[in-house]
């Protein structure tokens, strides 16, 4: 008995010493690098030496100027672009909304309507069934196209401020980087 619990005892001490080695042996993972700043370059700002300031300064002067800019402007320069679907979609859903119950209404006109011509050719009840089927097409076809419109003009709206606020950031570098010796365009 007490020779099977040592050998236990020496199992699970061999065991642990093993666990324990595999662990200190075993690399950590390294998160990910995390993605680079984009730089001015990138959104479309050329920058130019006039001073002859060399690569490191003006790598220095870059930073400096990116973040008074967003600090003046109260913009962050990243590297996304303007989501426009999601302004389309929530321009079309706006729609949607207001134009609910375009399909009835336009269903009740047509039917007021047919009622009137179908009393003039004898059949007031037909002409109106004729009318609001007309009516409910014509009704919902006017929603489609609203809808449409609505998102494109969501869409357009979108991108015009995305590009507003890329113009005013750009704006702001641009005179901090001007006033350190740079010719910027």
């Amino acid at each position: 008995m007490r020779r099977s619990l040592i050998t236990v005892v020496v199992a699970f001490s061999a065991v642990s010493f093993a666990a324990v080695a595999v662990a200190q042996v075993t690399p950590q993972q390294t998160p990910p690098p995390a993605a680079a700043k984009p730089t001015l370059k990138s959104i479309g700002l050329m920058v130019y030496p006039a001073k002859g300031q060399n690569p490191d300064q003006q790598a220095a002067d870059e930073a400096a100027c990116t973040t008074w800019a967003e600090n003046q402007t109260g913009l962050v320069l990243s590297g996304g672009k303007v989501n426009v679907d999601s302004a389309a979609q929530a321009s079309k859903q706006k729609t949607a909304d207001a134009t609910q119950g375009a399909a009835v209404v336009g269903a009740a006109k047509g039917a007021a309507a047919g009622a009137a011509i179908g009393a003039i050719a004898g059949d007031a009840g037909k002409g109106a069934a004729i009318g609001a089927v007309a009516g409910a097409m014509g009704g919902r076809r006017a929603k489609k196209q609203a809808e449409g419109q609505a998102a494109a003009a969501g869409a357009q709206q979108a991108q015009a401020q995305g590009q507003a606020a890329t113009d005013q950031f750009k704006k702001a570098a641009g005179v901090c980087l001007e006033g350190r010796g740079y010719t910027v365009q």
